[in-house]
């Protein structure tokens, strides 16, 4: 296992914790330099063998742990939270590390986060879970594509989905301000109670049916985020070359069809025509 709290002896140094499940199990000197020797450089803690705890950075700290797990060859790896108490960089540092650890071993690793960029970029298959239960399993591109309910949609994708309450008209959902678009579904689905885009689905269009009152704008370089209302409920659009949008915008928004995503009065998906 590794855990969140690294799980370290902080007396010991490097070496010390790495060998020592190894030393308790009674496995022979020549066979734990070996395997040290292989955790080491595949980790890359070569120069921090000598150094106890407290001389470690967050990610130091979190490769040894890793390393202390790998020497003693689990057929299973669990990683609880492991990254949670690194910071922004780090995390995003040891999220390759872990990728390329995983690919290098090839055992299976059961990683438990709450973090969503974690989830995506890391698994081959997800279980989403929500007190207890299980919500959904599938591979990070199925979830994303098909969310099996609203929580999972607004659980996966970078920026949760937008969710507006919609009242069907035939093969049409009428938005709250009247603004029609087509329903994505198959013929005789009961009709949906919601409908789901995501924000970076929304473009901007000038006879496109969502309304967006801009009120806060996260701009990141070539992109951003656009925060406001659409028709009184909140509502996230991600833009490419925002130029010269500013608060206080009102800008019309539209969505291919096949990018909406349509869910019943208990937030269960519905299935596309």
């Amino acid at each position: 296992m590794v855990f969140q709290s690294y799980a370290l002896y902080p007396h010991m140094t490097v070496a010390q914790n790495l060998s020592f499940g190894m030393r308790m199990r009674g496995v022979p000197r020549e066979r734990i330099a070996e395997k040290l020797d292989r955790a080491v450089q595949m980790l890359q803690l070569q120069p921090y063998l000598a150094r106890r705890l407290a001389e470690l950075s967050g990610g130091q700290a979190q490769r040894v742990a890793i390393g202390s797990a790998l020497v003693l060859e689990p057929a299973l790896f669990l990683f609880d939270e492991p990254l949670s108490n690194l910071d922004a960089e780090l995390r995003q540092h040891m999220r390759l590390e872990i990728a390329a650890l995983h690919r290098a071993v090839r055992t299976t690793m059961v990683y438990v986060t709450h973090d969503q960029v974690e989830a995506m970029t890391l698994a081959d298959g997800i279980v989403v879970l929500r007190d207890g239960r299980i919500e959904q399993v599938g591979t990070p591109l199925a979830l994303y594509e098909r969310p099996a309910n609203t929580f999972v949609a607004g659980f996966i994708g970078e920026g949760a989905m937008n969710l507006l309450p919609v009242q069907a008209d035939g093969s049409q959902a009428v938005l709250r301000g009247g603004k029609c678009l087509p329903l994505p579904l198959a013929a005789g689905q009961r009709p949906p109670a919601r409908l789901g885009v995501r924000p970076e689905h929304l473009e901007p269009a000038d006879d496109g049916p969502f309304t967006l009152q801009v009120q806060t704008i996260e701009r990141l370089g070539a992109t951003a985020y656009l925060h406001g209302h659409c028709a009184g409920l909140p509502v996230c659009a991600e833009v490419r070359e925002p130029g010269s949008i500013a608060p206080g915008q009102t800008l019309h928004l539209a969505a291919r069809a096949d990018r909406l995503h349509a869910f019943d009065a208990e937030g269960l998906r519905l299935s596309a025509a």
